[in-house]
C-alpha cells in the first residue's frame, strides 16, 4: 500500500486525501485546526464553485451539502457610472448551477469523514522541519497549505508571475437578511459589481454555519477608498464600513442590504496577498521532495472567483496522475509533468484574472455593454467562469471581440428572442431571467 502525506486540509488537500483514501492509499493528513475549531473560527474565504469543480466533488461522493445550498442559476455584471448609477447591468444564465459552501462547514465535515473512513488525521501546525522529518516515511509528500512558512519552500516562478505587490485589498462579511434583486426576485445568482478605478463588490448567496446567507466581498484598489479595513476594530465595525462603502459606490446593492446582520462574530475577514505562480517542486533539507498543490503553486487574486474551482481541478489532475503512476516512484520528473498538466488549465485562469485586474480596456467594456442586449453574449461570459479557456476566443484581443459581437448580433437579428428573455420597457439594459 502506497503511503501519501498531505500537509494542509483545504479544498485541494482534503479532496485529494479522500480521493486517494477511496482508492486504497494510506493517507496521512495534517491540519493545524480540528474540525470543531474550524466550525467555530473565522471565515477562511469566499468561494463560488461552478459546474466542473462541483462535478469533481460529486465524482468522489463529496457533495454532502448540495441539497441545502442555494442553487446559483445565473451570474450578473453591473458597472457603475460616475454618478454611481448602473451604466451596465445584466444577468447571464449558467448552463449548470453553481454553489457556495462556507469552507468552515465543508472542511470540518470532510475532515471528520476522512477520519471516520480510517484516515490518519494529525492536528499539528506543520513547519519545514516537520515536512523534512516525515518525508522519508512516505512515497509522496504533497503540500497544500497555501499560507505561512511552508510557502517559502516553493520558489517564485518569475516567468509566470506578473505582480510583485497585492493588486486588491480584500474584505468579506457573511450576512443574514439580504433581500433579492428586485428585477429577478426568484433567481439566486452571483452578482459582480464593477466600480472602475475603485474596485469590485461581489454578492454571493451561500450556505454557512447558520444556514443560508449572503457573502459581501469587496475588492479594493490599493490605497483607494475601499482600502480601509485595516482600521476596522470589531466585526460590527467591519460590517458597518462595508455597508457605508456599498451605499456610496453600489447603492443598488445597498438598497437590499439595509437590514443585514452578521451571521456570526467570525463572519468577517480582511487581508491582501501577492498573486504568484511558484515552482511546483521543493527540495527538502534531508534530500526528499515535496509537490505543491493548488494555491501553493498558483495563487491568483480572487477577483474572478476561481480559487476553490482551481483547487478542485488541481486535486482532480493530481489524483488521476497518482493513480496512473502505479508503483513507479514519484520522482521530480513526474512531479513537474503532473504540475504542467494542471498548468494547462490554470494558465487560462491566471491570464484572465490578470487581465481583469488591469485597467478596463475599451473592447471589454464594449463586450459588457453588448451583453445587456444580447443574451447569448451574457450567457457565454457567465459560463466562462466555469471554463475560463473559452475567453481566449473573444475576450483579450479587440479584433476577436469585434468579430464575435458581429456574429452574435447577426444571429440575434436572424432569430426571435427566446421566451422569458425579453427586456423590460424603458431601455434599462437589464436582462430578464424567467
Amino acid at each position: 500500500m502506497r503511503k501519501v502525506l498531505i500537509v494542509g486540509a483545504g479544498q485541494s488537500g482534503l479532496q485529494l486525501a479522500l480521493g486517494l483514501q477511496a482508492h486504497g492509499y494510506a493517507v496521512t493528513l495534517m491540519s493545524n485546526r480540528t474540525p470543531d475549531e474550524l466550525r467555530c473560527g473565522r471565515v477562511m474565504s469566499t468561494q463560488v464553485m461552478f459546474h466542473t469543480a462541483l462535478q469533481h466533488e460529486r465524482d468522489l461522493g463529496l457533495g454532502l451539502w448540495e441539497s441545502q445550498t442555494p442553487r446559483l442559476e445565473g451570474l450578473g455584471i453591473s458597472v457603475a457610472a460616475p454618478d454611481h448609477s448602473r451604466a451596465i447591468d445584466w444577468l447571464g444564465r449558467l448552463d449548470h448551477y453553481a454553489q457556495s459552501v462556507d469552507q468552515r462547514v465543508k472542511m470540518a465535515g470532510w475532515m471528520e469523514l476522512f477520519a471516520q473512513r480510517g484516515g490518519q488525521l494529525v492536528i499539528h501546525g506543520c513547519a519545514l522541519p516537520d515536512v523534512d522529518y516525515f518525508a522519508d516515511s512516505y512515497d509522496l509528500v504533497l503540500v497544500s497549505a497555501g499560507k505561512g512558512e511552508l510557502l517559502s519552500m516553493f520558489r517564485r516562478d518569475e516567468a509566470r508571475s506578473v505582480f510583485s505587490s497585492p493588486q486588491r485589498a480584500l474584505a468579506v462579511a457573511y450576512v443574514h437578511g439580504m433581500e433579492p434583486r428586485p428585477e429577478h426576485p426568484g433567481t439566486d445568482a452571483v452578482r459582480c459589481n464593477l466600480v472602475p478605478g475603485v474596485g469590485e463588490l461581489f454578492v454571493i448567496p451561500a450556505l454557512t454555519v447558520g444556514g443560508r446567507a449572503d457573502i459581501l466581498f469587496w475588492e479594493g484598489v490599493p490605497d483607494g477608498p475601499l482600502d480601509a479595513f485595516r482600521g476596522a476594530t470589531s466585526p460590527d465595525g467591519h460590517l458597518a464600513l462595508m455597508l457605508r462603502l456599498m451605499k456610496e459606490f453600489t447603492p443598488w446593492e445597498h438598497a437590499r442590504a439595509t437590514s443585514v446582520e452578521l451571521t456570526d462574530p467570525g463572519g468577517v475577514l480582511a487581508g491582501r496577498f501577492v498573486p504568484t505562480v511558484r515552482q511546483p517542486v521543493a527540495a527538502l533539507p534531508g534530500g526528499g521532495l515535496a509537490l505543491g498543490v493548488a494555491d501553493v503553486v498558483v495563487a491568483n487574486d480572487p477577483v474572478t472567483g476561481q480559487g476553490s474551482n482551481s483547487a478542485a481541478k488541481c486535486a482532480a489532475v493530481y489524483l488521476d496522475a497518482i493513480l496512473a503512476r502505479g508503483e513507479k516512484p514519484f520522482d521530480e520528473g513526474w512531479m513537474r509533468s503532473t504540475f504542467e498538466t494542471y498548468w494547462a488549465q490554470a494558465a487560462h485562469v491566471t491570464k484572465w484574472t490578470n487581465a481583469v485586474l488591469g485597467p478596463p480596456r475599451e473592447h471589454v467594456r464594449n463586450l459588457f455593454e453588448a451583453a445587456g442586449g444580447l443574451p447569448e453574449v451574457a450567457d457565454r461570459i457567465a459560463n466562462g467562469f466555469d471554463d475560463p479557456a473559452d475567453f481566449e476566443d473573444y475576450f483579450y484581443d479587440p479584433a476577436r471581440t469585434d468579430a464575435y459581437l458581429a456574429r452574435a448580433t447577426g444571429a440575434a437579428r436572424a432569430a426571435p428572442a427566446p421566451a422569458g428573455r425579453g427586456r423590460p420597457a424603458g431601455g434599462s439594459g437589464h436582462a430578464g431571467v424567467g
